[in-house]
């Protein structure tokens, strides 16, 4: 049985083994696929994993044997999924392995935000320090987190994981969710009185058609003036130029993002230039632990469908 890997650069630098899937079959694996190589590179394979690499409708069509295709993701709007079924294609993909680390990053966000630790550190190697006339110094307000509002839309695995450490530092947590889960009934809010009663607004949902711009020119108007806003969702959840403008005249004081609405993040972003705002090249799944606990969960998609008894199927 040959597996071919599309695309394992991110998910594996060198850090990790790939022997898991080696074990079950003979591997291949490429770190990046450019397009035009797609259809060669899988070949007469009969698994294919990806991560980012793009399998469309006329990639599987043409692919001889692909049986099973794994995506090393949460999100799989990589695979044509309807293709894939058409054509008898098992599609698995992992729902949950970085809950933790999605968690941690967004309140390394915040904490940037609330301290600037980075900039105060550059500053001081930079002999500010030393020839400061008072005993300190701070360039940015310094934010004390304790009894601030967070509020967190979409109150999952990873939102709860946030309202955790929301609540060790003290702040009040309220969330919004359309899918309300009765064990939490005294979190959530509507979407209106949380944009109303929030210092800062965590975004954990999913991206549908109905949270798609969730956040934009008319759901920050209904902000506090000064809200910070954090995003390592994704994207498309913010209407980015809406943002931008927000930012730059100061109804939102600062947003912390670690996706954008295309990634890479093209040039001509207007949250590039935007006053207040950090962002990182969507790396809040990308600790050792994160990605490790992903491969482990891939190998055993594959080798649960392979006895007959797939797992995490998305198209089942």
């Amino acid at each position: 049985m040959h597996i071919v890997i599309l695309d394992g650069y991110t998910e594996n630098p060198g850090d990790l083994s790939w022997d898991g899937f080696s074990a079950l079959g003979t591997l291949t694996v490429y770190d990046r696929t450019k397009p035009e190589q797609i259809l060669t590179r899988i070949g007469d394979a009969e698994i294919v994993i990806t991560n980012k690499t793009p399998l469309d409708e006329n990639t599987i069509m043409q692919a001889p044997n692909i049986r099973y295709i794994g995506v090393l993701a949460t999100g799989y709007n990589v695979v044509d999924v309807n293709a894939a079924t058409k054509k008898g294609i098992v599609v698995s993909n992992i729902p949950t392995y970085g809950t933790d680390a999605v968690a941690q990053f967004a309140f390394a966000l915040l904490l940037e935000i609330a301290h600037h630790v980075q900039h105060h550190s550059d500053a001081v190697k930079q002999g500010r320090w030393t020839s400061c006339p008072d005993f300190c110094f701070w360039d940015y307000p310094l934010i004390e987190l304790a009894g601030k509002t967070m509020g967190i839309i979409g109150y999952g695995r990873i939102g709860r994981a946030t309202a955790r450490i929301a609540r060790a530092f003290g702040m009040q947590v309220i969330a919004y969710d359309v899918m309300q889960n009765p064990d939490y009934q005294d979190v959530y809010r509507s979407l209106d009185e949380l944009l109303a009663q929030s210092d800062v607004i965590s975004l954990h949902c999913p991206l549908f058609e109905e949270t798609r711009g969730i956040i934009n020119k008319d759901s920050i108007a209904r902000m506090k003036d000064g809200v910070i806003i954090l995003n390592n969702s994704r994207g498309p959840l913010i209407v980015e130029q809406d943002l931008a403008d927000a930012l730059n005249r100061g109804k939102v004081y600062a947003a912390g993002l670690d996706v954008v609405s295309s990634e890479p993040i093209a040039e001509d972003n207007p949250l590039l230039s935007a006053k207040n705002c950090l962002i990182t090249p969507h790396i809040s799944w990308a600790p050792k632990e994160s990605r490790q606990r992903l491969m482990d969960i891939a190998v055993e998609n594959l080798k649960a469908f392979l006895v007959g008894k797939s797992r995490n199927v998305v198209n089942a």
